[in-house]
């Protein structure tokens, strides 16, 4: 990976991540609440959404703070779906991150308030959000909404389970695979244009740009769970095949599925060039998320 890029990911991790524990640090909250969520947030990641968004608010020459609070959100929404995608009810993981996962260390019903009290805390966070106009703060808490709920990730998840054991075809897998990972991604790049302030037509390229890297983001998940490291991972590899879903490497095998990935990254580079933004930052992630190993 460049290592250019690779510095520009640990910096703005660090700045996320530093916003993240400050923020609940400050909210109200019960002690063992305000624990587990701490935990799962402190647990790391690698912030790509959050990062995202700040990387598309530089890209049109607008200012980071006025994102900062808003990636945050879109981080917390992002962990509550993990902890309750961990749940016994749901993938029943015991390991996320490389450390028991929030339902092992606390137990399941402080995991499923944790987790409700992210999703919430959330948008108290973007209605709080300095330094942006309240038509920029309602477009930000209607498209989360719409992104993480029935009509995107939460619509996506269900679809997910209730295909567990089917044959779905390429068109459908990408249809649930849009709403459960991809409108979280798209969320995060059009989040940035909104707050940037950017004008119709480049919103619209990104937002093609957006979609074709949420596809990808999912299919290197899924070829990591067939050829990824354990150790790297910080969960079992496998565990896919083992709950009888549908995955790129099911439905293509793992060569075809790795030349959907490859098709993926060059349309997400060729909507970026048509939006005029010759970003590296930009075009590194979009990168990192087709070559990490984790």
């Amino acid at each position: 990976m460049n290592v250019t890029i690779q510095g520009y990911l640990d910096d703005k991790k660090k700045l996320v991540d530093y916003q993240l524990i400050q923020l609940l640090k400050m909210a109200e909250a019960p002690k063992q609440l305000k624990e587990a969520m701490l935990y799962s947030v402190e647990a790391g990641g690698k912030r790509l959404r959050p990062i995202l968004m700040l990387a598309v608010i530089e890209a049109l020459n607008s200012e980071i703070s006025k994102g900062i609070q808003p990636a945050c959100a879109l981080e917390y929404i992002h962990t509550y779906s993990l902890i309750h995608d961990d749940l016994p009810a749901m993938d029943n993981d015991d390991l996320r991150r490389g450390l028991p996962t929030n339902h092992k260390k606390f137990n399941e019903a402080t995991a499923i308030l944790a987790g409700d009290g992210l999703l919430t805390f959330a948008f108290e966070c973007l209605t709080r959000a300095p330094h942006l106009e309240a038509e920029q703060k309602v477009w930000l808490v209607q498209a989360l909404s719409s992104a993480a709920g029935p009509a995107g990730m939460v619509g996506g998840q269900i679809e997910d389970i209730e295909a567990e054991g089917a044959d779905l075809n390429l068109i459908a897998l990408e249809r649930v695979h849009q709403k459960k990972t991809g409108r979280l991604l798209e969320y995060a790049v059009m989040a940035g244009a909104v707050i940037a302030g950017a004008d119709a037509q480049t919103k619209e390229k990104l937002k093609m740009f957006a979609r074709h890297l949420g596809l990808a983001f999912q299919i290197q998940d899924d070829i990591l769970d067939v050829e990824g490291e354990e150790e790297r991972m910080g969960k079992p590899i496998g565990s896919d095949e083992g709950n009888k879903k549908n995955t790129y490497p099911k439905i293509l095998g793992i060569e075809g599925a790795k030349e959907q990935l490859a098709a993926h990254f060059e349309k997400a580079l060729d909507a970026l060039e048509d939006a005029k933004i010759n970003d590296t930052a930009l075009e590194g992630i979009a990168r990192f998320i087709i070559e990490r190993t984790y």
